[in-house]
């Protein structure tokens, strides 16, 4: 297993970054690492970029993730994930929402929405493990497009898996309790739905 494992989360204002740093950073401890989180940066009230570290590991000093160094880049909408490439260190993971959130700079017609080709063709620069879930999609089904977040960390579960935590006491139900915690008991079942789906998109 590795000593430590650093993320940085991105996506847009309301689509809940929030919360999915704050589980991470406790399944990090639940896990029994040393884990920190990084303040919340971005004008998140208002549907700007929101970006969070989360670092996990026997000790970890500082919660800040350097460029180039994140071990994972979990993007909630693609062009957050394309402003943060250059995060992800070599042959780190990308796990990519589908969603498209255009800025007012799109929407006024002064810049243009980059297309799936630019984004992609940035990435495999740096990794070939990149990952794309469509979240909304997803979550949408279950009942609530919003969950599309622990969608999200669903998958990212699957993928440490498989990548860096086999044969660790990480499970999915580890996972869970910790969104059980943070989510609104009437909200558990559906969070808990939305998890499973999200390790199922990456399992098959």
């Amino acid at each position: 297993m590795k000593a430590t494992f650093n993320f940085l989360l991105c996506g847009v204002g309301g689509q809940g970054t929030v919360l999915a740093s704050a589980v991470l950073v406790n399944v990090g401890l639940a896990a029994g690492f040393d884990a920190k989180q990084a303040e919340v940066h971005g004008m998140s009230q208002r549907g700007g970029s929101v970006s969070s570290h989360v670092r996990w590991g026997r000790k970890v000093y500082s919660p800040i993730v350097e460029l180039g160094e994140a071990d994972v880049l979990l993007a909630f909408e693609k062009l957050e994930a394309l402003r943060n490439v250059g995060a992800l260190r070599p042959g780190g993971i990308a796990l990519i929402n589908t969603q498209v959130i255009e800025p007012l700079t799109v929407i006024s017609g002064d810049q243009t929405y980059p297309d799936d080709e630019a984004i992609q063709a940035a990435f495999t620069q740096v990794t070939p493990h990149v990952q794309y879930v469509d979240g909304e999609r997803i979550a949408g089904a279950l009942g609530n497009p919003r969950a599309a977040n622990v969608v999200l960390l669903g998958a990212l579960s699957a993928l440490l898996e498989e990548e860096w935590l086999a044969g660790s006491d990480l499970d999915a139900e580890a996972w869970l309790k910790v969104i059980s915690e943070r989510v609104p008991p009437k909200h558990v079942e559906l969070n808990r739905k939305a998890f499973e789906a999200g390790r199922s998109a990456i399992e098959k």
